[in-house]
């Protein structure tokens, strides 16, 4: 069995660096040229992988560019991965490998379906979330499944915390199919559509900071949103300042304006409480 993997990001190169430990083996690598998506979370370079082990590695500006459905055809791929990768393959891609694509999608689909699982995981204050690979079709997120790992999100989780379990999640999924898939013995399990839930994409603008948000509503906000994601924002003037960590509080706070205090926290108002920023940065004009 040959096997392809296309990625740009680190949950990517994680189940690449896997499937070696396991000692699993790469025929074709595809990934996004080296100018684009520079501020992509998560975004990574794998030639330094690919030469360590001897993996053909080809870059692309589109996953449906003629030169990525090539190179799948020419090395033959049986199976191609395509994991952590915004752009949505086409049918040349989906029927260039010849077993099909695999994804993984970091939700327990069929909830989930869409973008930004991590952050929305935490806004909507889940108790847990987890990791399905996939057999991708040509709709989004809506491939059967192959299998499933249950991540548990803690009371205090952070964007950061929670994209390290996802990421270990996935390393985990790849281990523990890998032998199936060799073996061609998979099972496929179609997805219950009575249970499918769509999340939207979110913008950097999504994470200010309103003055009517509740103390729990911006600190799960901050949450949600900091590294590697673009953080949350609070706007006073011409000045943004970036909330990457911070304390929920309850009662009133006495000054009106936001605060800054020997400790170099920042400190402000929330619709029923205060919020005292632990991690911040001030920009201008953002």
């Amino acid at each position: 069995m040959r096997f392809g993997f296309v990625t740009c990001v680190k949950l990517g190169l994680a189940c690449m660096e896997e499937i070696y430990k396991i000692g699993g083996k790469l025929n074709l690598a595809i990934t996004l040229k080296d100018d684009l998506a520079q501020k992509k979370s998560g975004r990574v370079y794998i030639d330094e992988f690919c030469g360590k082990n001897m993996i053909p590695l080809v870059k692309i500006k589109h996953i449906n560019d003629e030169i990525a459905i090539n190179a799948i055809k020419e090395h033959e791929i049986d199976w191609l991965f395509i994991i952590g990768w915004s752009q949505i393959a086409g049918p040349e891609v989906l029927k260039a490998p010849k077993k099909g694509c695999l994804g993984m999608h970091p939700t327990l689909l069929p909830e989930g379906r869409g973008r930004a699982a991590i952050p929305w995981a935490i806004l909507k204050g889940l108790d847990k979330t987890g990791v399905t690979l996939f057999k991708l079709d040509e709709n989004v997120d809506t491939g059967p499944i192959i299998a499933q790992e249950v991540v548990i999100i803690e009371p205090r989780e952070t964007a950061s915390t929670l994209y390290d379990k996802i990421m270990k999640a996935h390393a985990s999924l790849i281990s523990r199919v890998w032998n199936e898939l060799v073996n061609d013995s998979i099972k496929l399990i179609p997805q219950d559509e009575s249970k499918a839930t769509y999340w939207p994409g979110r913008k950097p603008e999504d994470g200010i900071i309103l003055p009517n948000m509740t103390t729990e509503e911006v600190d799960r906000l901050v949450r949600a949103v900091t590294h590697p994601y673009p953080g949350a924002f609070k706007k006073s003037g011409n000045v943004y300042y970036v909330i990457w960590a911070g304390i929920p509080h309850t009662g009133k706070m006495i000054y009106e304006e936001i605060l800054k205090d020997n400790k170099g926290h920042l400190w402000f108002k929330t619709a029923d409480g205060y919020f005292e920023a632990t991690e911040w940065e001030e920009k201008i004009n953002l």
